[in-house]
């Protein structure tokens, strides 16, 4: 099993918060003759459509040295993950999750924004203060 990442319990408690259901902790995913392990899954009740919203959550806390180089780490991850997702489980969304500041501090440039676009990369962005979502961007 991989290591947890520091806001780990952070995120599963905000999600928890907006009535998602954690079903892993962590999703085992096959990559190809090797495996892999998205930090958290969960579902959702859509009272309305009287179904299901599921959904993949990789937790980053870009507390190393370098913010680009964490980015770059976990751009990568988030893009094999979404790959196997794809093929395993093509009705859960992957989100990557990301504490606010880093948020308002690093993508507030255009270039990463337009990363992100590109290569449609979902964000949960949370508080990690209040142990909240702040806001999902897809």
């Amino acid at each position: 099993m991989p290591a947890k990442d520091a806001y780990h319990d952070i995120v599963r408690t905000a999600l928890e918060k907006e009535s998602w259901q954690i079903t892993h902790d962590p999703l085992r995913l096959v990559l190809g003759r090797r495996k892999g392990y998205v930090d958290l899954a969960a579902e959702k009740l859509l009272a309305a459509q009287r179904g299901t919203q599921k959904i993949a959550v990789e937790i980053k806390s870009f507390l190393g040295a370098s913010t680009l180089d964490e980015f770059e780490d976990a751009l990568g991850q988030f893009l094999i993950y979404k790959v196997a997702l794809e093929t395993d489980e093509p009705d859960r969304k992957l989100y990557l999750a990301i504490p606010a500041s880093v948020y308002t501090d690093f993508f507030d440039d255009s270039f990463f924004i337009g990363i992100l676009e590109r290569y449609a990369v979902l964000l949960l962005i949370f508080d990690e203060e209040q142990q909240t979502i702040i806001q999902w961007i897809d």
